[in-house]
Parts: structure tokens; sequence; C-alpha cells
């Protein structure tokens, strides 16, 4: 029975509410504004991600040291990122607790297979303390131009010589990389 009798209090500032919306202030619109409308979006994602244990470079007692991973890469296809990007940073960060030092080949290829350009990361040998190697590729200009062209992505991990390594070595080398797209729309 309450409810009744404040339901005409609802009413009333709805009421009130809903003409104080429709006396609102508005301008004539000028749509060329537009014309000079500059957007500089960024779009970041991860590109590879490994984590290798010691003991996967070893094999039936015998020790492999090289690591490979082909990635495609089809996103150079959209007119839009071909277009309207205008700078791209990759980055990498290696952390290995193994008592060897790697080098980590990035290769970046077109689709007739010739090699477009190159990053080589020298990762030092674990000795107990932090080892994080960190590293960014900037991508601009004619070099942004080689990344348009890319199709296909590969990444070598070479072992360095050095005390070998056994199936129970203990350690990993992680390898995380990501990209981050900056575009200019207009």
């Amino acid at each position: 029975m309450k409810r009744l009798l404040y339901l005409p209090y609802y009413r009333y500032l709805g009421i009130c509410l809903l003409s104080l919306f429709f006396a609102a202030c508005s301008s004539d619109l000028d749509f060329n504004q537009t014309k000079n409308l500059r957007l500089e979006p960024t779009y970041v994602a991860n590109l590879v991600y490994f984590d290798i244990p010691a003991n996967e470079f070893v094999t039936n007692g015998i020790e492999s040291s090289q690591f490979i991973d082909r990635s495609t890469v089809d996103v150079f296809n959209n007119t839009f990122f071909v277009n309207d990007l205008a700078k791209v940073d990759l980055d990498f960060e290696i952390n290995n607790t193994i008592a060897r030092a790697y080098t980590l080949d990035v290769k970046l290829f077109n689709a007739s297979g010739t090699q477009l350009d190159s990053i080589s990361i020298a990762v030092p040998a674990y000795y107990g303390a932090s080892n994080i190697i960190t590293q960014k590729e900037v991508f601009q200009g004619t070099r942004l131009s080689t990344l348009k062209s890319t199709t296909r992505i590969e990444m070598a991990l070479r072992m360095a010589s050095g005390t070998a390594l056994t199936e129970t070595s203990s350690g990993t080398i992680k390898m995380r990389s990501g990209i981050t797209a900056y575009f200019v729309i207009q």
C-alpha cells in the first residue's frame, strides 16, 4: 500500500528529468571538422613465447645446440596495416637460467623466401645472478617497408660452446616477444 503513495512522486520526478533533457542546449553541427580528423591508435600483442628446460637440449644423451621456430605472418596482407601503419616496435625479453650462453637469431622472410632483415641477440650464460636480457627493435621508414613485406618469421636459438648439458641439467631459457604497432589514420 505504501508503494502506491510514492508512485506519483516517481512519476513527477521522471517527468521533470525528461523535460530537463528536452530543454538542453544544442548547436549546429559542422561536419567539415571531420576533414581534419587524425587518429593515432596503438595496437599491442604478443608475438612468440617459449620456455625450454635445459634437459630438452639433450636427446638420447646427445646435445642439440639449436632450437628453431617458424611462424607465418599474414597480418600485412590487410590493407589497413599496410596503408596506415606508421611504426612498429618489436620487444624481446630473454631470461636464461642455464649455465650456457645462447644467441637468438630472428630472421624475416618475404613470400619468395628471400631474407629481408635479421636481428641477433646475445644471451650470456647463467652464473647465479639475474640474467634477463631485453632488446627493442624499431621499424620505421625503409625498415618498416621491409617489415610490411614479411610473410614468415624464423627464430633460431643457438647454444654456444661450454660444459655439456645432460638430461639432468637444471635451468630454463624463456623468451617473450611482443609487437607494438603505431597507426596514423587521416
